[in-house]
């Protein structure tokens, strides 16, 4: 064979090896990105051949999600019943934007591709059925999701409220506001479905962000249970002596740290200043129990857990630097660096009604096939392995809830019901004396058997500016939340 013959056939087997390795590529390694590419049309129309499983609350039933027969291409469209109220719960199914929340975190339920669901699709291979997808029941109690969700919308409030079952971890309620209808996302018209996305993104309220678990803030004094609870295991009582100045100067600094509206503290015991909410005692309590300390007590609740899913990913919360003694005295008030999700917040309270234990949230009561038959079951587990407190430690903070909420303001009060909470004023911003605060508001109830605990996060103070504060703000929605889930709103 010649050279200019041996060139071209070593150039071919080389191109023919090349094409060989990349059909491999394709076929082996990346088949599954490609099938699940958004752009994928075949895969879409498969999907839209079938009927999507729905998304329903676990309690009665009610279809959150579900799925229409429609006469075009597609066969089928996706329906959302409970439009806004639902949307950070349900999240969103679109033929051009994929899906987002429990649509896409429960995908292979929904589709009909989970590995348990395969014996159905075989079934349907050889009898003709028409393939479908299986369903998801949620934890979600609608009473107190519409509560919550009324509460915060018709006062035009930006932020969320997250309601558990402290004993199970089980998610009851789950609000972002301002919220976005999905089934605008859903429809099969292009110009409508384009409108209707780019009005979400250029929103500058961002309703399509869930600010109950993708997003976190300063807590403000709702922390101060964290606090407590840390130097109650430290061994502090609740008659011990605290600070009671209305000022004091971060170590090391002449930068001046003050109670609210710069009053001394009422009281002088260490349940005095949670009851009263004092600034300066929780600082030096927090510098005297130090870094490791403080740290130790936030790992237990949760803060600072990567990977944590309900099964959407929750942002992960975290205290900051806490090296020297301002910045533990700033962060023991849930101010400087600690930044925490509204679940997050929620747990804080919900740890303390389960007397020291932190019960993994969860969104999903169980995954159901087709014909409503269960699956898979959620079983409640706990969140860290190590309990936050002992169960006496927990019945003393919770005591110590129990008359914060007695020196709490707002609506929504009933004799008849016993809640513990702590509620929180964060500042924020550049210029945080003249930006309207974050109002807060944790609790649960009924403090002597709780059944729920909740958190309320309203964003810059709602509709009072700077004279907002958690009780003013926040903490009647807390209170008709809970009053939903027991029965009495």
């Amino acid at each position: 064979m010649n050279t200019p013959l041996r060139r071209v056939s070593i150039a071919m087997l080389v191109m023919v090896l090349l094409l060989l390795a990349n059909v491999t590529y394709i076929q082996m390694i990346e088949a599954d990105d490609y099938r699940t590419n958004s752009r994928n049309q075949r895969v879409l129309l498969d999907e839209y051949s079938r009927q999507r499983g729905r998304i329903i609350a676990a309690g009665n039933q009610q279809i959150l999600a579900g799925t229409e027969p429609i006469d075009d291409k597609y066969k089928y469209v996706r329906t959302y019943p409970g439009g806004q109220v639902y949307a950070p719960v349900t999240g969103y199914y679109s033929i051009r934007y994929g899906s987002g929340g429990l649509e896409r975190a429960m995908d292979e339920v929904l589709n009909g591709s989970d590995p348990r669901l395969f014996v159905r699709r075989l079934s349907d291979m050889f009898t003709g059925r028409d393939p479908s997808g299986g369903n998801v029941a949620l934890t979600i109690n609608p009473a107190v999701q519409q509560a919550a969700f009324d509460g915060m919308s018709k006062r035009g409030y930006t932020g969320a409220v997250v309601a558990l079952n402290p004993k199970t971890g089980e998610i009851l309620g789950m609000v972002s506001t301002p919220s976005y209808d999905p089934a605008k996302l859903a429809t099969h018209n292009s110009k409508e479905l384009q409108a209707a996305w780019n009005a979400f993104d250029a929103d500058p309220k961002k309703p399509m962000l869930n600010r109950a678990i993708s997003e976190t803030y300063p807590p403000g004094s709702t922390f101060k249970i964290l606090t407590t609870a840390a130097a109650l295991e430290d061994g502090m009582k609740a008659d011990a002596s605290v600070q009671t100045a209305a000022n004091i100067k971060l170590p090391g600094t002449n930068a001046d740290l003050e109670n609210f509206g710069g009053q001394t503290c009422k009281g002088s015991t260490l349940k005095d200043a949670l009851a009263y909410s004092c600034n300066t005692a929780f600082a030096e309590i927090a510098g005297n129990l130090g870094k490791e300390k403080m740290l130790a007590m936030a790992g237990k609740f949760g803060i600072g857990m990567n990977g944590l899913n309900i099964p959407m990913r929750v942002a992960p919360s975290g205290v900051g630097d806490l090296d020297g003694k301002p910045q533990l005295y700033q962060s023991g008030i849930g101010q400087r660096d600690v930044r925490l999700t509204p679940l997050q917040v929620a747990l804080l309270s919900a740890t303390v009604a389960n007397g020291g234990t932190t019960m993994k949230p969860q969104l999903v009561k169980s995954l159901l096939a087709q014909d409503m038959s269960e699956m898979e079951k959620y079983t409640p587990d706990e969140l860290t392995g190590d309990s936050a407190m002992s169960a006496s430690n927990a019945a003393v903070l919770r005591d110590m809830m129990i008359a914060s909420e007695a020196n709490t303001q707002g609506g929504g009060k009933k004799p008849e019901l016993k809640i513990a909470s702590k509620t929180g004023t964060a500042e924020h911003g550049n210029d945080p004396k003249r930006t309207p605060p974050h109002a807060w508001y944790t609790a649960f109830a009924p403090a002597d058997d709780p059944q729920i605990a909740i958190a309320v996060l309203v964003e810059s103070g709602g509709n009072r500016g700077l004279a907002a504060t958690g009780g003013t703000v926040a903490a009647e929605i807390g209170r008709a939340t809970i009053a939903a889930a027991l029965g009495g709103g």
